[in-house]
């Protein structure tokens, strides 16, 4: 058995934020920023908009192109830097308003590469008959913690969501091996000081903007130009494939310049690599999956092709995934029928929470008033 991606979707805010809007807060320019990134806008979550929502969104496309329903769910697994709480996770948010009573869920947080080691463990998970179905999401909203006055990091990042369905085949091809790592002496070098155990928040750290990610550019530069070339060649060698048999590399949309450094290393041409980093910077976990989405609309990739996803983060952390894509694209039209039970059974989904809560509720009343009538019998 093999994991095989069969549906996947996307989801980022309706607000853009352009480079000029940039130039009306910090000291920086148009050209300043798509000169040393290549970024000329990002998308940035509203007030009413969160990870989970986010999250919710794409996970919903994904389930859609897969035609599965989430009862049919095994797992799921949110990668992500900015979940919405520590606890519960952000993952748990997300089956429960899907209505996926069967999925066991956790969070993920490796940065930057949260989304290939999701998508490494559940596909090991399948692999090993532990599970059939899995849904994994890499999301974030990183404009909740830059320092918008701090024009070397806020001009960088950007909010959206990414999923994609995996599903168990004996079929040919699917996710063909993957390889993670990390180096922990580099953890510095991309980091949230406050907020952990720690530094927990107070006065002092939040005057401080210690609750603000901070990073050391040209050393995280380094780190990724060398880390993506060897990943990518090691997870094909570990799959028995070289450089000549790949269709598409997906790298994490960090910076371009770290993209056309690591094509160059690769020595392939730039047109085996992926990039929408212009349009929504630096998404974190959620880059990959964008970017997947967004290679298959502009179909770049078709049934057979062989694909790697390669991505960096903070930990630091690295890892690459070999994928035979084996559905055909492009997907069929989802019908209006299908559409309205998607609906109908989304609705239910949080009928349903909303009377769970409401029973817990209701029986923590109970039992208050059973203590209080104990309390009043045993002082008479």
């Amino acid at each position: 058995m093999r994991a095989h991606i069969t549906g996947w979707g996307r989801f980022v805010p309706a607000r853009v934020l352009t480079n000029d809007d940039l130039a009306q807060i910090v000291d920086t320019s148009d050209e300043w920023i798509h000169t040393r990134t290549g970024i000329d806008e990002r998308h940035i979550a509203s007030d009413d908009e969160t990870t989970s929502s986010m999250a919710l969104q794409a996970a919903r496309q994904a389930l859609g192109v897969a035609a599965l329903k989430p009862s049919q769910l095994d797992l799921i697994v949110v990668a992500t830097a900015t979940p919405d709480y520590l606890f519960p996770s952000t993952a748990c948010l997300v089956q429960d308003a899907l209505g996926a009573s069967r999925a066991a869920a956790f969070d993920l947080a490796a940065g930057c590469t949260g989304f290939v080691y999701g998508l490494s463990m559940a596909a090991d998970l399948i692999s090993s008959e532990a599970y059939e179905n899995a849904l994994v999401i890499g999301a974030e909203t990183l404009s909740r913690i830059v320092d918008w006055s701090d024009r070397a990091t806020c001009v960088l990042f950007g909010d959206g969501a990414g999923a994609v369905v995996l599903q168990a085949s004996g079929a040919d091809g699917g996710v063909l091996s993957t390889v993670l790592g990390s180096d922990g002496s580099g953890a510095n070098l991309l980091c949230l000081p406050a907020g952990g155990s720690r530094e927990p928040a107070s006065h002092h750290s939040v005057a401080e903007g210690r609750h603000y990610l901070t990073m050391r550019g040209r050393e995280v530069f380094r780190f990724a130009v060398r880390i993506l070339p060897a990943a990518t060649r090691r997870v094909l060698e570990r799959a028995g494939l070289t450089l000549a048999d790949l269709k598409l590399i997906i790298p994490h949309q960090a910076n371009q310049r770290i993209i056309e450094a690591a094509t160059r290393s690769l020595g392939v041409p730039p047109e085996v690599v992926f990039s929408n980093l212009e349009r929504y910077g630096n998404t974190s976990a959620a880059s990959i999956p964008i970017a997947l989405c967004e290679a298959i609309e502009k179909e770049r990739i078709t049934q057979n092709d062989l694909l790697v996803c390669v991505g960096f983060g903070a930990g630091l952390t690295w890892g690459a995934t070999a994928i035979r894509w084996s559905v055909p694209l492009p997907p069929q039209p989802i019908s209006p029928w299908r559409r309205i039970g998607q609906r109908l059974r989304y609705l239910y989904a949080a009928a349903r929470s909303l009377i769970r809560r409401w029973l817990r509720w209701l029986l923590a009343r109970g039992t208050n008033w059973q203590d209080t009538d104990r309390h009043t019998s045993h002082d008479e």
